[in-house]
């Protein structure tokens, strides 16, 4: 069943998109309320849907004339929303004020060390329980941590067992400091193939607010997309395979000693594959515990029980999405574009 506001919005192709996104190297649309309406098409597909989702509110077009934006991530304090521009190497600010701005360039590596990196650009941005910006840096092969007064960076961790990450890709904080990440090789030009790739697996970690780091996962082809449930004893990864699109929960480890347990397969994604493509990636949580997942054709919502509710659908392979404002407006990352819905419940966080 399709509940909608808009049915305007035609899907585009991957490749259509980053064409058209190359020809543009500038994020467009304008400051405060000047946005236009990103016309999303709501699909409901379990009953409840609209009690989740405002279908009824207009959705926003912020940003567009991106290549691949993605990391959203909500700054409480500065009622900001940074995200990036992973094969652009950018990353951007967001505020109903300001408008867009370009907030890192480079955002990952310098143009002239580069070599051998297929997305040199930060990917997963989260702010930290301590007020730095937490950074998936595809091209230093790392997770940082931004000073956000003085600007500058420090690197929290880049190898495993004295190897590097292939290219730290999304993270979690817990609430006791406790930050788990993904280690797929996207950043690396030709992926599992690359010369440059040192590690044996696409690794799940956990770094403890101790620095004791340790390995949760090894068994996933693309663990991309990494949340925790809204009382943290659940840890759910999403895995970008076109052969195994889905999502697995593991239990919480208490500490970098403990066995990790679970890893069942919590949520298959293959009956919402869509013809504009998208596989599982980023998510947020809201406090229910129903899981916004971006991926195919938009994002998908699903309940605690592994039910998808219905998709927010974009019109295009959708990477990543974070609440913010107060709480109940959806920030997506969609392609070459920003925009916003607003949701009937409160995403897990700070607002």
């Amino acid at each position: 069943m399709q509940v909608t506001r808009r049915t305007t919005l035609l899907g585009l192709s991957a490749s259509a998109l980053a064409a058209c996104a190359g020809d543009n190297d500038s994020a467009r649309i304008a400051a405060g309320g000047s946005a236009a309406d990103a016309n999303i098409i709501f699909d409901e597909f379990e009953a409840g849907f609209a009690d989740l989702v405002d279908i009824a509110a207009p959705s926003r077009l912020l940003s567009e004339g991106h290549q691949w934006s993605e990391g959203p991530a909500w700054d409480t304090e500065r009622q900001r929303l940074y995200f990036t521009d992973v094969p652009k190497n950018r990353a951007y600010a967001w505020s109903a004020q300001e408008g867009i701005s370009i907030f890192l360039d480079p955002s990952g590596v310098a143009p002239d060390q580069a070599g051998g990196l297929r997305e040199p650009g930060a990917n997963g941005l989260l702010m930290g329980k301590s007020g730095e910006l937490l950074i998936c840096n595809h091209g230093k092969r790392g997770v940082e941590a931004r000073d956000m007064g003085a600007g500058s960076r420090r690197t929290l961790v880049s190898e495993y067992m004295g190897k590097r990450f292939n290219s730290p890709n999304d993270l979690i904080e817990a609430s006791d400091g406790t930050i788990y990440f993904t280690d797929p090789p996207y950043g690396l030009e030709g992926l599992n193939a690359s010369p440059m790739k040192e590690q044996d697996a696409n690794g799940v970690y956990r770094l403890g607010s101790d620095g004791a780091l340790s390995r949760l996962a090894d068994d996933m082809t693309f663990p991309n997309g990494i949340v925790l449930s809204p009382d943290e004893s659940s840890l759910y990864v999403s895995q970008s395979d076109p052969d195994a699109p889905l999502i697995r929960r593991f239990d919480t480890p208490a500490s970098a000693d403990s066995e990790i347990s679970g890893g069942e397969i919590w949520f298959d994604a293959k009956p919402f594959m869509h013809e504009v493509g998208g596989l599982p990636d980023g998510m947020a949580v809201a406090v229910g515990g129903h899981i916004f997942l971006g991926g195919p054709g938009g994002v998908l919502v699903i309940d605690p029980q592994a039910r998808c509710m219905g998709r927010i659908g974009t019109g295009r392979a959708t990477a990543n999405c974070a609440f913010g404002e107060d709480g109940r407006t959806l920030f997506i990352t969609a392609g070459d574009r920003l925009v916003a819905v607003r949701t009937k419940v409160a995403g897990v966080g700070r607002f």
